[in-house]
């Protein structure tokens, strides 16, 4: 049985890929996509911040890059300028792949003696460098496709949901703060962040698309009125903001580790391959070739953007940037291809941005509103991963591959120890069951005979 993918036909779109909608329902549409990206672009600042407990106006100052570089990025895809860029209303936001990296690294780099200043700007360092890595890999996709299947990829995505399960359910159950002070796990915390989980969940369930989109935010607001009113919202870090953020290239100096460039560079790569998946997506649901000289063109000038967007992101001091998946179901819900649409998307995120108040509004939200949304948004990216293991089916040599990864690579996160006499590449989870997948998937030989298994498949 095949099991062809093809794009969606131009008559199922309300708005095609060149059309420009009127400003009103362009803006309407702009907004949909906020929606679905708002809260995922700025939550890993904030994991980031909370676990290698940034000051504040750090965490904020990454909150708001975040969002103008968000924006910047969306402008270069859409526009499609030369050979840079996707020309799709492909988003750009930042990258969950690096957010256990950062974290990981940056542990080490504390435990080592550095201070906040000096560890950001060594861990911004190695990814503006890294990011280069991106831009060189847009001219080999031909060559790495071969090495980096979707098996590589679904195994180091559910790695990347496997591994932020962790921080999530520290913040379900109150934070590190929290366990500072010996309330972590009260019923108070558990209470507020499984009223989110609930809330979300609930919002899940209903029919109606742009509600379901939205249950996450919604979550949060309502979450966060309830921690309001149990007192647990503290608002002093916003007396004394200035009215409007100025970017600051290399705010925090620039520093490289090779070592953390070492595993930062293999999470480039490996996140290329998402990016890919991305991109094709984005291509299937607007109606446009999804092989053939025009789609090698919008997947190079896609990667491409995505490598120099990171390079731009990180030197502002933004976490790296990549092509965000979930724009694909907006699209196919509200029917609007237009890459006009993401001109306005953009314009907004790099607004909200230089506003201050909006990034350290955010660093307000308590641990256990930000986890009972968490733990949900995680375990989605692994069950992500799943699907992308899927894409051209699985059988006995896929499994294996996967099942040897996905175990080494959680070996590592529940035993750092295990592998201490090896390269930093291997002490990482993600890098580690990464590596492990590219490698039995270049050894492991593919038996022809055996039928794949497909998500579509009646296995019964």
């Amino acid at each position: 049985m095949s099991h062809p993918s093809k794009p969606i036909d131009q008559a199922d779109l309300v708005y095609g890929l060149e059309d420009r909608p009127p400003f009103g329902n362009a803006l309407l549409s702009a907004i949909t996509h906020l929606l679905a990206i708002f809260v995922p672009m700025i939550t890993p600042a904030l994991i980031v911040g909370r676990a290698l407990e940034l000051p504040v106006d750090m965490t904020a100052y990454l909150v708001s890059m975040a969002m103008v570089a968000s924006g910047v990025g969306t402008w270069l895809q859409v526009n499609r300028f030369g050979p840079l860029g996707s020309g799709m209303l492909s988003i750009q936001s930042v990258n969950f792949s690096f957010v256990t990296v950062m974290i990981a690294l940056g542990t080490s780099m504390k435990a080592e003696g550095l201070d906040a200043h000096a560890m950001i700007s060594a861990l911004l360092g190695v990814s503006f460098v890294g990011a280069f890595l991106v831009c060189f890999s847009a001219w080999l996709l031909p060559y790495l496709k071969k090495v980096i299947t979707p098996t590589v990829s679904g195994v180091v995505v559910m790695l990347i949901g496997l591994s932020l399960v962790h921080v999530g359910i520290t913040d379900f159950g109150g934070g590190f703060g929290a366990k500072a002070d010996g309330s972590f796990g009260s019923f108070e915390n558990l209470g507020l962040a499984g009223t989110v989980l609930l809330i979300v969940l609930f919002f899940n369930c209903m029919k109606n698309p742009l509600l379901r989109m939205s249950g996450i935010a919604v979550g949060l607001v309502i979450g966060y009125l309830i921690a309001l009113f149990w007192g647990k919202v503290d608002f002093s870090s916003l007396n004394g903001l200035p009215l409007v953020t100025i970017p600051v290239p290399f705010k925090y100096g620039f520093a490289f580790d090779s070592h953390a460039f070492v595993v930062a560079g293999a999470i480039y790569l490996l996140s290329v391959f998402e990016a890919v998946g991305d991109l094709t997506a984005t291509a299937m649901v607007s109606g446009q070739p999804i092989e053939g000289d025009e789609y090698t063109r919008r997947l190079r000038g896609g990667v491409l953007a995505d490598g120099l967007v990171s390079v731009i992101a990180t030197a502002l001091g933004s976490l790296p940037l990549t092509t965000f998946a979930q724009n694909n179901g907006v699209i196919q819900m509200t029917g609007v291809a237009s890459r006009h649409v993401g001109k306005y998307i953009a314009v907004i995120l790099v607004l909200l941005g230089l506003f201050p108040v909006v990034g350290r509004i955010f660093t307000t939200i308590p641990a256990p509103v930000l986890g009972g949304a968490m733990v949900l948004m995680f375990g989605l990216i692994t069950i992500a991963g799943v699907r992308i293991l899927m894409t051209n089916g699985i059988r006995r040599r896929e499994t294996i591959i996967a099942a040897t990864s996905v175990g080494l690579g959680l070996g590592v996160a529940f035993e750092p120890e295990v592998f201490q006499q090896l390269p930093v590449l291997f002490q990482n989870s993600i890098s580690a069951g990464g590596i492990t997948a590219v490698v039995l998937n270049l050894l492991l030989p593919l038996d022809q005979t055996e039928k794949p298994v497909f998500l579509s498949d009646d296995l019964e």
